[in-house]
This record gives C-alpha cells, sequence and structure tokens, in this order.
C-alpha cells in the first residue's frame, strides 16, 4: 500500500492527462453517475461534484464511516473530484448551476426521467446556455418507454434482466452479483460515450445528448448468456464457478485449500493429466480427450478430476501448473488481495492525509498510459469542502456573496479543511 505524503498531487499529475482542460458538472449520486464522473476525473476532467448542502451524496451513509462525511461506499466512486454544495431546488441554487454550465463541458447527472427538467436543468434547458454542452443522463429505464419514470435499482435491475438468473449453483435460488454489478457498468458505458462525444465535438464543433438506462446495460451484461438464452429458447444451465463448455474449469479444492484452475485447450489438459496429478489414463480415455468430448462427459470426468486434485497440497498443485503454462491461482480473501505484494507493487491502493479520520484508503485508477498509472490527484472531497474555491474561481463570488448565498440556504460553507487544493 503506497502512502501519500501530502494531500497535495505530485508535481505535474496533471500534466499529459488526456483530458486536461476539461470541465465535468457531476449533477449524479450514489453509483452509476458518479462511477461515470470519476471515470472522467481520472483521465484528467476537473470534475465538480454537486451535493446537497445537508445530506450530500446518498452514499455519504452507506458503508463504514471515515471522518465525518465520507464512507468507504462514497469514497469508491469519488476520487479526483471537488465537492461543492448547492441546493437545487433553491432559486439561488439553481441560479448557480445555470452560471457555471456554461464554463463547463460536460454535465452528469441520474435524475429519474423528468426530475432534471423539473429542477431547471434539463437537456434543452441547459442547452440553451452552452450549445455545444454534452449532457449525460443516467436512469433505470428508456427515456421514452411506458417505464420512463420508474426508479432504477441495481438489485432490480439484476432481477429484471435476468442476471440473477444466471449467476450461481445449479441448486440454488437465483443470486445477486456480490458487488453493483449493473451501476459499475452502466457508469462504465456512459462514460465511453461521452468520451466518444468529447472526440465528435471536436471536429464537428456539436454537443450530444446521451442516454443510458441501467436496464439497457444490465441486459448486454449478460453477454454470451444472454445469446446462449435466445438460441436455446430457454434459460441455460447455472455452473457456478464453472464454465458451462470448458472442463475442467473453475475452482477446486486441493489438499489444503481452495484454488483456481481454467485448462483452456486440450494440449493443456494432457499436461494437466499427465504432469499435474499424474493421471494419464484420464487423457488417454476417448470420452475425455478433447474438450467437446470432457463437456459432454462432465458428470463421469469431473469427479475424476476433483478427487485427484484433492489429494495434492495446493503450492504443489500451483507450482506444477504454472511451469506447464496452465493458468491457476489461489482464491484470496478480499482483504488478503487488497493487502498482497501484487497489488503494492501495481500501486493499486493509497493511504493519503484525511483532516479528521487522519488518513484514508484511496483506489488508484486502473488506467495505465505510457507505463505509467494514472494519478489520484484528490482524494474523495469531504462534503462541500471546494465550494468557496471552486465559486469564488469560477464564479467570482465575494466572501459577502457566498455568506448571503449561505443565509438563505443556497449553499452551505463548511470550515476550510486544511488540505490544499487538487486544481
Amino acid at each position: 500500500m503506497t502512502t501519500n505524503p501530502a494531500s497535495t498531487p505530485p508535481p505535474g499529475a496533471n500534466a499529459g492527462l488526456p483530458l486536461q482542460g476539461v470541465r465535468v458538472l457531476d449533477l449524479s449520486r450514489v453509483f452509476a453517475g458518479p462511477m461515470c464522473a470519476m471515470v472522467l476525473a481520472d483521465f484528467g476532467a476537473e470534475v465538480i461534484k454537486v451535493e446537497h448542502p445537508g445530506r450530500g451524496d446518498d452514499t455519504r451513509d452507506w458503508g463504514l464511516r471515515i471522518g465525518k462525511t465520507e464512507t468507504t461506499y462514497y469514497s469508491s466512486m469519488n476520487r479526483n473530484k471537488r465537492s461543492i454544495t448547492i441546493d437545487l431546488q433553491k432559486p439561488d441554487g439553481l441560479k448557480l448551476i445555470r452560471e457555471l454550465v456554461p464554463q463547463c463541458d460536460v454535465v452528469v447527472h441520474n435524475f429519474k426521467t423528468g426530475g432534471a427538467e423539473k429542477l431547471g436543468v434539463g437537456y434543452e434547458q441547459l442547452r440553451a446556455l452552452k450549445p455545444d454542452l454534452i449532457y449525460c443522463a443516467v436512469a433505470g429505464y428508456n427515456s421514452s418507454g411506458p417505464e420512463a419514470k420508474r426508479p432504477g435499482y441495481d438489485l432490480v435491475i439484476q432481477a429484471e434482466a435476468g442476471l440473477m438468473a444466471l449467476n450461481g449453483e445449479a441448486n440454488t435460488p437465483p443470486l445477486k452479483f456480490g458487488v453493483a454489478v449493473v451501476d459499475l457498468m452502466t457508469g462504465m458505458y456512459a462514460a465511453q460515450a461521452v468520451l466518444a462525444a468529447l472526440y465528435s465535438r471536436q471536429g464537428t464543433g456539436r454537443g450530444r445528448l446521451i442516454e443510458m438506462a441501467l436496464y439497457d446495460c444490465g441486459l448486454m451484461i449478460t453477454g454470451y448468456y444472454g445469446l446462449d438464452a435466445l438460441v436455446m429458447g430457454e434459460d441455460p444451465p447455472r455452473f457456478g464457478n464453472a464454465h458451462p463448455s470448458i472442463v475442467p474449469y473453475g475452482m477446486f479444492d486441493a489438499a489444503d485449500g481452495p484454488l483456481i484452475i481454467a485448462v483452456g485447450n486440450n494440449s493443456q489438459f494432457e499436461k494437466f493429466c499427465r504432469e499435474v496429478i499424474e493421471r494419464p489414463d484420464i487423457v488417454e480415455d476417448p470420452r475425455y480427450a478433447t474438450n467437446v468430448e470432457r463437456a459432454r462427459n462432465r458428470l463421469e470426468v469431473v469427479p475424476m478430476l476433483k478427487a485427484a486434485i484433492a489429494s495434492l497440497p495446493r503450492a504443489l498443485l500451483l507450482q506444477r501448473m504454472t511451469a506447464c503454462g496452465i493458468p491457476c491461482g489461489e482464491v484470496a480473501g478480499l482483504h488478503e488481495a487488497l493487502t498482497s505484494e501484487r497489488t503494492r507493487q501495481g500501486g493499486l491502493v493509497e493511504q493519503w492525509p484525511h483532516p479528521v479520520a487522519g488518513s484514508t484508503n484511496v483506489f488508484a485508477p486502473p488506467y495505465r498510459l505510457d507505463g505509467q498509472r494514472l494519478p489520484i490527484r484528490h482524494a474523495p472531497p469531504t462534503l462541500g469542502e471546494g465550494t468557496r474555491e471552486v465559486l469564488q474561481q469560477l464564479l467570482k463570488l465575494s466572501d459577502d456573496e457566498l455568506q448571503a448565498l449561505k443565509a438563505n440556504g443556497a449553499l452551505s460553507l463548511p470550515e476550510p479543511a486544511p488540505m490544499a487544493s487538487a486544481f
């Protein structure tokens, strides 16, 4: 785990980042919208996260508490952003947003369909202020369909899109994924669309309206299983950790613990039988010699493979498979993975100073450009930490004007935290 000695980003942290100079107004909350905005922030965009003055993003109250206003859930989706607190339901708060929009390139939100227009921040309303605005709206369902105004929740979409039906073991009830996979992928899909729109705008000068639906993205996640279901005319069987068409492939128990074995072709299977588990008789049997035959006869061959694997220690199996070029690995606990040497060497988790908690863990961006991991420029912000600085820089508001806006409830001005600016 890397320790960042100061909250100020290293010199040149913004230099050369692909989205340097792009400004994003993030009106979203919870997961999918914030994920989209964080991807843009990781690539160098200046992301201004707008939050309610009192409660902030809903996820500031989800997960384990960090300091006064952050949680683990919130922090996982909001690195490299600034937080400002504005109440969009106050006329003066809406006025501030409308004054910020012309200075921004992208707006991201995840209000229910029609909600943005009701607040006064719909696409046509903001495009009138900035014609080349890229406007990304994330909702639960197709904005032109009969369910347009239904709220979108990851768990509900996982159920409705068939994801739960393909997850888990054959003899267990439908099972949700361990993380909010629909929200996660919708945020990534949305960021891709914004990047494409920014690229297009360079040549055309035109903005874009981007609409992303959780249900649409949830259905896409089914991938080849979804196409299998259409070809079969019914749900494909569930195989849990196993693979529907590759044998052996999945989690197996060695004599002293679980491991993953992924035999990808017949050559690997021959090596696996002869050199790893020392059972040449299995590969010499024509019923198991090819993957097509192994898949067809999995009920007979898998128990034999399991018994042979269970007779050997995990370290020996991993050593032999590695020597044979067979994909394999230990099954790590989450904490074990996060604190592993692999994670440390990759610089995937950093410790940053925190004004209340002392320090906080921050995931590093997964992207590497030109051999370097993209930097963390700012830890997930405390609620409203950037309100004063952002509004003074961009809107030239005086302290008296900010105090007046605070007095009428349009914004809040938390005490300045002892953390240096990220921009």
